[in-house]
C-alpha cells in the first residue's frame, strides 16, 4: 500500500475514482454533492494497492480545524487497516499545515472506526446526502 498526497492530475482523477464507486455508486449519493465546490480547495490523498487506487480522503481548513472528508475504501480492501494508515497521513500531513484540531461528519455506522482514532462526538444526528451522520473533533 501506497498513501500519497495528490500532486498531479491523475493522481487527482484516480482519488475522484474511488470516490465515486464508494459514494455514488455504492451509497447512492447524488454525483452533484460528492464533486463539490470544495475540492479545488482541498489536499486530496489516494490510496494505492499497486497501481490500483482503492481509498481515497481530503482535507481543508474550515474555522481554525483541519476538516478531514471524503474518507473511503473500496469495499474489497476495508477492515484491513487502510483507513486507519489514510487517515494517520492525513493527520500527520495537516499537524505539517499547522492543524491541532481536526473535525469531521461521520456517517453514523463509522463512529467507532473514528473513536478507536481519538475521535469524539460533538453534535447530535443529522443527515447528510440522506446519511445519517455526527460531527466528531480530535485535538493532537
Amino acid at each position: 500500500m501506497n498513501i500519497v498526497l495528490v500532486e498531479t492530475n491523475p493522481q487527482l482523477n484516480d482519488a475522484y475514482s474511488v470516490r465515486v464507486k464508494v459514494f455514488v455508486e455504492e451509497q447512492k449519493v447524488p454525483p452533484e454533492e460528492e464533486l463539490d465546490q470544495f475540492d479545488d480547495k482541498a489536499m486530496h490523498f489516494v490510496v494505492y494497492d499497486n497501481a490500483t487506487p482503492i481509498g481515497a480522503g481530503r482535507l481543508r481548513e474550515l474555522d481554525g480545524y483541519g476538516k478531514v472528508e471524503r474518507i473511503c475504501i473500496d469495499a474489497d480492501y476495508r477492515e484491513k487497516g487502510i483507513g486507519k494508515l489514510l487517515m494517520e497521513k492525513i493527520e500527520a500531513e495537516g499537524a505539517k499545515h499547522g492543524f491541532s484540531a481536526f473535525k469531521l461528519n461521520s456517517q453514523v455506522q463509522a463512529i467507532n472506526f473514528y473513536r478507536k482514532l481519538g475521535y469524539e462526538v460533538s453534535s447530535g444526528e443529522f443527515l447528510d446526502a440522506g446519511i445519517p451522520h455526527v460531527t466528531m473533533k480530535k485535538h493532537i
